[in-house]
């Protein structure tokens, strides 16, 4: 068995889950008013993100649940200890990697979130779940927040917040990356920047589409 299909994590995630579910129309509702070209601008903009996911600070915006458990089976498979992950949301994807952290015996995960109201929803999950002292909660700015006190060495980093700086992200996390290291990047598809830089060989990464919206890549320098 591992910490996801015990108590007190497993009941958590169902509920975490369903509540995510639930709210699925009216995320869609909040995307409805939006011309194609429109979110593209919103998702694409290094500060217009803010508008959008200000609107969306009471939703969820979780990883999928095939996602989630891709996560914890490459944070337990790569026996990853230190995880940086931008873009925290309510914890579901925290709480995945966190509890393969606890099964791999320990480690230090830093996870960031702009929206306050996240953060504190975050927390209270991971302490729910008995893996906030796993966890370090950064509130603000990614840019910020990413930029002072890393780990000396980064086994693993999952992109989730504001695609149009998936890139600078990395650049922030990259010369702490351990060569093997691991980038996951959902919805990655939205950033075409990213995915260009990523699957260049040149620039020290082996990256594969994974799935539909999910960007897996490896640093091999």
């Amino acid at each position: 068995m591992t910490s996801l299909t015990k108590t007190p994590l497993a009941p958590l995630m169902d509920r975490l889950f369903a509540e995510a579910d639930a709210a699925l129309p009216e995320t869609s509702a909040a995307f409805a008013h939006l011309s194609d070209e429109d979110e593209a601008r919103l998702m694409s903009s290094k500060t217009g993100y803010r508008e959008l996911y200000g609107r969306l600070k009471h939703l969820p915006l979780p990883v999928s649940r095939e996602t989630g458990a891709l996560l914890y089976m490459l944070a337990r498979s790569s026996n990853a200890r230190t995880i940086v992950e931008f873009g925290t949301s309510f914890g579901i994807s925290t709480l995945h990697l966190a509890a393969a952290l606890q099964d791999n015996g320990g480690g230090r995960l830093i996870t960031t979130e702009f929206e306050p109201s996240k953060a504190a929803r975050a927390r209270a999950n991971l302490t729910a779940g008995g893996l906030i002292d796993l966890v370090e909660i950064r509130e603000g700015d990614a840019l910020k927040t990413l930029s002072v006190d890393l780990p000396d060495t980064i086994d693993l980093v999952l992109l989730d917040g504001a695609k149009a700086l998936y890139p600078e992200i990395l650049s922030l996390v990259e010369s702490r990356l351990k060569s093997g290291a691991l980038i996951v990047a959902d919805n990655a598809d939205m950033s075409p920047d990213y995915l260009k830089f990523v699957r260049s060989p040149a620039n020290g990464y082996m990256s594969v589409a994974f799935a539909e919206d999910v960007e897996l890549s490896m640093r091999i320098n």
